[in-house]
């Protein structure tokens, strides 16, 4: 039996023009059957090196017929404008439902007015954004004194929009991260404290974007459970928003319809004393 199904992304992680002869590395892990195609054009040399990135990475996506994950945006920058470049070559391509913008956090920093004008395009262009709440926390507003940013871009703002908008762990132990535990709900239940998403109704969102969001963002078919789909399921004791208020472990798991030992639902990480996450947070800092 599956235990987890991968979606791979070939991904630069210094920047495809930056890093000679990364464009072709690229090319040829898709070659190679990678899923996605990924970008990170606020690491290129410079803001005008980072749209033709953009350009050139969504133009090689739509000769290949595959989706697009760009980490996008993830710094304090109020003036990057990457995530409008993907927006404009998504609807420019006809690559709507296929572009996702993952963290997009300088947009935590943008000008109000400039964000109106902004979200619009995305959600014409079905562009799908993925914030990271538990990343985005601990890396954004690093630089700041006071007041500091939490960084997390505006889920609810893009939600209410009309923006598909999931959660993504990013990082579960690395180092850039060294806490995680791959629980998507404590995913959720961070990114409804950085959102301030926690009345009932933004609880919700919170589980949808862990969830059904995620999916479809994936281009999953027969997701859920209801009657024709595949039956892929993590139950907890509780669902919806209880199960992100309550930050519930998964009682049992679903794959195809058969439940697998509770024992795989279980995330195998190890168990830190407090001395071990001290010394583990001091080196991501350094």
């Amino acid at each position: 039996m599956r235990h987890l199904d991968l979606q791979l992304v070939a991904f630069s992680q210094h920047g495809v023009l930056r890093s000679a002869g990364a464009f072709e590395n690229l090319k040829r892990a898709i070659g190679m059957g990678v899923d996605v195609v990924g970008g990170i054009p606020h690491f290129e040399r410079t803001m005008a090196d980072g749209a033709l990135s953009v350009r050139l990475l969504c133009e090689f996506a739509a000769e290949q017929g595959l989706r697009v994950d760009m980490h996008c945006e993830e710094s304090d920058d109020p003036m990057s404008r990457h995530i409008e470049t993907l927006a404009a070559e998504t609807h420019r391509l006809g690559l709507h439902g296929r572009i996702t913008g993952s963290h997009l956090s300088s947009m935590h920093s943008m000008d109000n007015y400039y964000v109106s004008k902004l979200l619009p395009l995305m959600r014409e262009a079905g562009v799908s954004a993925i914030a990271n709440p538990l990343i985005n926390i601990t890396l954004q507003g690093r630089s700041d004194t006071y007041p500091k940013r939490r960084g997390m871009t505006r889920v609810p703002e893009m939600m209410a929009a009309g923006i598909n908008v999931a959660f993504g762990h990013d990082c579960v132990m690395d180092p850039w991260y060294s806490l995680g535990s791959g629980d998507m709900f404590e995913v959720a239940h961070m990114g409804l404290h950085v959102a301030q998403m926690t009345g009932v109704d933004g609880m919700r969102a919170c589980f949808d974007a862990v969830t059904v969001n995620g999916a479809r963002i994936l281009g999953l078919e027969g997701y859920g459970i209801e009657p024709g789909c595949a039956a892929n399921r993590a139950r907890g004791v509780v669902a919806g928003r209880q199960a992100v208020q309550r930050r519930l472990q998964t009682a049992s798991q679903l794959e195809n319809g058969r439940r697998k030992k509770t024992g795989d639902c279980v995330s195998r990480v190890p168990v830190f004393t407090s001395r071990q996450l001290r010394v583990l947070s001091a080196r991501v800092i350094r």
